[in-house]
């Protein structure tokens, strides 16, 4: 009996078998439980994969599509520097549609999906505002740049040694409406997030900023060349021009020397020039003029406005301006226009575009002999005949104004090389016509010292030694200031001036002597030394705190230039020496990007600037 159980009795059997069945119950329960969440996980899986797979398709449409119409783009500069208007036309349609392409992959739903979530969005939200500034770039910038460069196409525009002045006055309203577009691109593309944690993208964006802040600078430099150049070149009735030609072996605030000049003229577009002629010929008496009691107090003890040798210490190119043009007017009676300065260098960009010109006697003048001709071995070869010496200044002047004059091969490098011309400050131009010299001050071209409050540092050298010895200078200009916190500031400008001559006994007197030294002073300093006149332009309300040149202290003489403080020093290099000369200021705190122009001298200089751009 033992062997077997006892048997339940009716209840517990009911008990036993009710919870067996709701053990199995919670079983599949669970188990449905779980199938349900490892499916729903499942789809959720697919759907980002899916997801993902579709916003990588469109990051990769993106992407594509953005490099064709790059390459478009650059199909198009290209067709237009050719000349091949219709081509032109042709790739930018394309560069449109590959852009309008990109727009449309960074808008789609997955990427509009993305560019919402918080922080991990930066990139998508920039790839977004990138392509919007590329279609607005190509759809109303270069697509009706292509269209109207059918008639502002170098080569279209410049033709048998004429502008066609007509054809850019036609084509004014257009290019002014390009110009605006791709002002507002330039703020929308400034505008663009920062995509954080992608380089890449950072990258783009960068490229984009500085490549729509270029081309914004350009076409409005167009438009206003288009507002500007008709009346200037004579489409209302011929305009005649004084042309100064600056040597800038002997530094002057514009540049150099006057020189040499001749007389420009405009009719309809087609230049000439004559009354060539050296410096010496401005000769008379001439009645003494007033530019302001700023410019009388500072340079009215140089008889800037009767001596030619004094008349443009200033680097406000209107005041040289302005005195050639009386001087002139007192030497023939011929009221110009306005006046056009240029310098060597700037010949020598015209001549890479040109040509070389040749001489009478056969020598040949080229792009890379025309600066060391006309600075240096002009002076060794004529060392005591001042009039052989400027004959044969003027016949180079001569031959190389017939190259422009005439047929130009290509007006392209003609155009790129007065643009570097004028973007080194090489070329300087003023109107005598208030409505046009307006225009002129809004381009590089007019060389004026602005009127505005924003940081300012412009070193100005002159050579008060009487010599040549500028050819040899080599300068170094730094531009330092303090933070934006206060309303005024601490602010340091070093400039080195160098005298690369080591030995000077190789050249004449008239480049290396000590014509122009003060008296006393000449006995002190050596032969090939340079005596020069470093003077501070800085930003307006600035006060000096201290002047040291080679780490001495030095006494600096104060002006004031159209509303700037204006502080100079006279320091004598002797050769191969390095004068160091350091301006300590306290200035406002002001807002604005600093300028520091530079004075179109020999040398090549690029100024190093560390100041912050205050908002206030």
């Amino acid at each position: 009996m033992g062997l077997f159980s006892r048997r339940p009795s009716g209840d517990e059997s009911n008990d036993d078998a009710t919870t067996s069945t709701g053990d199995n119950d919670n079983d599949e329960r669970h188990w449905l439980r779980h199938r349900y969440v490892a499916w729903a996980g499942l789809a959720v899986l697919v759907i980002v994969i899916a997801f993902g797979c579709w916003l990588g398709f469109q990051a990769h449409a993106a992407k594509t599509a953005l490099e064709q119409a790059r390459n478009s783009a650059q199909q198009t500069k290209d067709a237009l520097l050719k000349g091949n208007t219709a081509g032109a036309s042709g790739f930018a349609a394309d560069a449109q549609s590959h852009a309008q392409a990109a727009r449309d992959a960074t808008h789609s739903l997955p990427w509009n999906i993305a560019s919402l979530v918080p922080w991990l969005g930066r990139p998508f939200k920039t790839g977004q505002q990138i392509s919007d500034v590329v279609l607005g770039l190509t759809a109303d910038v270069l697509k009706p740049t292509a269209d109207a460069g059918t008639t502002v196409a170098p080569n279209q525009l410049l033709a048998n040694g004429r502008l066609n002045v007509a054809a850019l006055r036609n084509e004014e309203p257009a290019l002014s409406k390009i110009a605006a577009s791709a002002a507002r691109l330039n703020a929308e593309a400034q505008a663009i997030s920062d995509p954080r944690y992608l380089a890449a993208l950072g990258e783009a964006r960068s490229q984009l900023q500085v490549q729509t802040a270029n081309i914004a600078q350009m076409l409005g430099n167009t438009a206003l060349a288009a507002r500007l150049a008709p009346s200037m070149m004579g489409a209302d009735g011929p305009r005649t021009y004084f042309m100064g030609f600056q040597t800038n072996a002997e530094a002057r605030g514009t540049g150099g020397l006057l020189g040499g000049f001749g007389i420009l003229r405009f009719d309809n577009g087609r230049p000439s020039v004559d009354s060539l002629g050296p410096n010496t010929e401005l000769n008379k008496a001439f009645t003494p003029m007033s530019l302001g009691p700023e410019f009388d107090e500072e340079f009215g003890f140089t008889e800037p406005t009767t001596d030619f040798r004094n008349s443009n210490q200033s680097s406000h190119f209107p005041y040289a301006a302005q005195i050639w043009k009386s001087m002139w007017e007192q030497q023939t009676g011929m009221n110009v226009d306005g006046a056009i300065a240029l310098d060597p260098i700037a010949l020598s960009y015209i001549l890479g575009a040109t040509g070389p010109v040749t001489m009478p006697d056969g020598e040949t003048v080229t792009k890379d002999n025309v600066v060391e001709l006309t600075e240096s071995t002009v002076y060794t070869r004529f060392p005591t005949d001042q009039s052989a010496r400027k004959e044969y200044l003027q016949g180079i002047a001569t031959e190389v104004v017939k190259k422009v004059t005439g047929p130009v091969e290509s007006p392209r490098k003609l155009f790129d090389a007065l643009g570097r011309a004028v973007s080194e400050r090489r070329i300087s131009v003023w109107s005598s016509s208030p409505a046009d010299q307006e225009l002129l001050e809004e381009t590089p071209l007019a060389h004026v010292i602005p009127d505005d409050p924003a940081p300012y540092a412009e070193v100005v050298i002159n050579n008060l030694g009487g010599n040549k010895m500028d050819y040899y200078l080599d300068r170094q200009i730094e531009y330092v200031a303090d933070g934006c916190d206060g309303d005024r500031r601490m602010s340091t400008v070093t400039v080195r001036l160098t005298n690369t001559l080591s030995d000077p006994s190789p050249l004449p007197e008239y480049v290396a002597g000590k014509l122009g030294f003060f008296p006393g002073l000449s006995e002190n300093v050596p032969r090939g030394a340079m005596l020069t006149s470093v003077r501070l332009l800085a930003t307006k309300d600035a006060q000096i705190i201290s002047a040291v040149v080679n780490g001495k202290k030095i006494h600096v003489f104060g002006a004031t230039e159209r509303s700037h403080p204006s502080f100079e020093a006279q320091v004598a290099i002797s050769p191969g020496k390095t004068a160091e000369v350091t301006f300590r200021l306290s200035e406002p705190t002001a807002p604005g990007k600093a300028r520091v122009p530079v004075q179109p001298l020999a040398d090549e200089l690029t100024p190093k600037v560390s100041v912050p751009v205050c908002s206030r």
